[in-house]
């Protein structure tokens, strides 16, 4: 992480600077990557940012500035820019360290060194098990999943976990349900519930039910449908490499006591009261509530709405000691998250604790033609169809690439070619071809499979196109916080595209193992295993693999 280091030693003489100087120093001081046609390395807006409040010259505080900043031992040059920016050339020694540094310990390539170590709750996916897991599922396992490995590599206490809503009418309902489908496939007048669920998945868990079926009621249908749903759930999870450290079951919940403990908690915190013979939260009363209308809590019959576990449960998530809670909803739960906010508001928890994400729908289609999706008419197509169609990596790397909040169209004829036309193909085949380059490598004796390479002589790699590889392997670990930041893997998974992109430029010009001089050679593959080694880390934070021949 040389050149995180150096961008904080930046930040921190920038403040000396401002300080000598008498000017305001921002909170969080940025060095950014500066725009594609500036040449420089990184850049700061800051001079452009305080002029007005210094009632000072914007270019002329970007010039002291530039002058100071010269002086940092690390620093080719720096410039100052209009309107009033400072643009940084780096030492090309400082780039080859920190390529050094990647390839010497990849694993821990992009830690927030000296951060927070937050403890995180990520709860994600939590789909009733009354059907199949189906394409939305995928979307929020691959959100939740990626950002906690993300947060995990940057140094939290990161975990995951899967909420299943088992207990309630929806058992009853279910039980209903597939005992109609049963007495269906024998030939019986049977209908299922108004309500009740109907998809043609049920027909086939009632034919693999055992014999004792023909005495069941529709509360042991039910638990029946619900226990191998729920472990086709699991299932479905582990092909798709989203680990959970926990399945939360609501059963649990109920069992331990702590929906009527948080009833009473929210009581004695002058939350509930009673109306129309129900028990309500004042959401919209409560301090940092964004709720429109209050919630009942316990209906008049004494029976308690959705919304009460709900609570119970987040309770529970801070009372296990986490200081950030994160849930990700389908895009069905848009009303839902204000809800969540005041109940979180009721508890007493900081508002910045809590954080909501909405990912939206997925448009399936097969090249240009749409593919119909209904899960109320049973002609849903389930995660485990895609999955077995196109693939785990293919479908992670495709839900990586959109923000949560935007609609995404799945191609399958596009998920499953080979070629660059494909996101996650054009970059695993750069792994796969630095993996090749170094097989030739140990084959021509310029460099044995194993053995360590050199520190790199930055006289050997200065052409533009080696220059641009240096520097956005420098950007991994800024890529990572930028994720965490933005709740979403997608910073990470475009930046893989462009390293890869930026790899065939080089690939072209700057050749390898039949470079003019060995040591060249030796220098340009210090450099490429840099690239494969950020790949490789990069795929593994979005769970998709990293393969060595294709």
């Amino acid at each position: 992480m040389i050149i995180a280091a150096i961008r904080k030693k930046l930040a921190h003489e920038a403040r000396k600077w401002a300080g000598a100087a008498g000017v305001p120093v921002p909170e969080n001081l940025p060095v950014n990557a500066p725009p594609a046609h500036v040449k420089a390395d990184l850049s700061l807006p800051w001079p452009l940012a305080a002029a007005k409040a210094a009632k000072k010259n914007p270019v002329e505080l970007a010039k002291s500035l530039a002058e100071h900043l010269a002086r940092v031992p690390e620093v080719e040059s720096a410039a100052p820019a209009p309107p009033g920016f400072v643009n940084i050339v780096l030492k090309q020694t400082a780039l080859c360290a920190n390529l050094k540094a990647i390839t010497l310990a990849p694993k821990i390539y992009g830690e927030d060194e000296g951060g927070p170590k937050t403890k995180v709750l990520v709860e994600f996916v939590s789909a009733n098990p009354t059907g199949p897991l189906h394409m939305a599922s995928g979307r929020g396992a691959t959100l939740g999943d990626s950002l906690v490995r993300i947060m995990k590599r940057l140094g939290r206490d990161a975990k995951a976990e899967y909420y299943v809503n088992d207990g309630g009418d929806r058992v009853i309902l279910l039980g209903e349900s597939i005992m109609a489908r049963y007495r269906q496939s024998k030939g019986e007048d049977a209908k299922v519930p108004e309500k009740g669920y109907q998809g043609e998945y049920l027909v086939d868990l009632a034919a693999l039910a055992p014999a004792e079926k023909e005495k069941w009621d529709a509360a042991q249908w039910g638990r029946y449908a619900m226990d191998t749903l729920l472990a086709s759930h699991k299932d479905d999870m582990k092909v798709f490499d989203a680990h959970f450290d926990r399945w939360y079951l609501e059963s649990e919940l109920f069992a331990s006591g702590a929906v009527p403990r948080t009833l009473e908690f929210l009581k004695g915190r002058g939350m509930v009261f009673e109306k129309d013979g129900a028990v309500w939260l004042g959401t919209q009363s409560a301090e940092g509530s964004t709720d429109d209308k209050d919630r009942v809590l316990v209906k008049s019959t004494g029976k308690p709405t959705y919304f009460l576990p709900d609570i119970a449960y987040h309770k529970d998530k801070y009372d296990r000691g986490f200081e950030r809670v994160i849930d990700i909803f389908g895009a069905d739960h848009h009303g839902y998250v204000p809800r969540m906010r005041a109940a979180i508001a009721a508890l007493g928890k900081p508002a910045e604790s809590y954080h909501a994400i909405v990912h939206q729908l997925i448009h399936l289609f097969r090249g240009s033609e749409a593919v119909k999706m209904s899960k109320r008419a049973g002609t849903f197509i389930s995660l485990r169809e895609i999955l077995d169609e196109v693939g785990k990596d293919a479908c992670r790397f495709f839900f990586a690439l959109r923000t949560p909040d935007s609609h995404l169209n799945f191609d399958l004829e596009l998920a499953k070619k080979q070629s660059s036309e494909n996101p996650v193909f054009y970059v695993q085949y750069v792994h796969a071809r630095i993996c090749s380059i170094f097989r030739k490598a140990a084959e021509t004796g310029l460099h044995p499979a194993g053995a360590q390479l050199p520190m790199p002589n930055a006289k050997w790699l200065t052409a533009p196109e080696e220059k641009a590889l240096l520097n956005k392997l420098a950007w991994f670990p800024e890529v990572l916080l930028d994720s965490e930041r933005l709740l979403s893997p997608h910073p990470l998974a475009n930046y893989l595209m462009e390293l890869a992109g930026l790899f065939h430029p080089f690939y072209e010009k700057c050749p390898v193992v039949s470079a003019e001089d060995p040591e060249q050679g030796r220098a340009r593959l210090l450099l490429i295993a840099g690239v494969r080694d950020a790949i490789r880390e990069g795929l593994e934070l979005l769970g998709v693999s990293a393969p060595e021949q294709m």
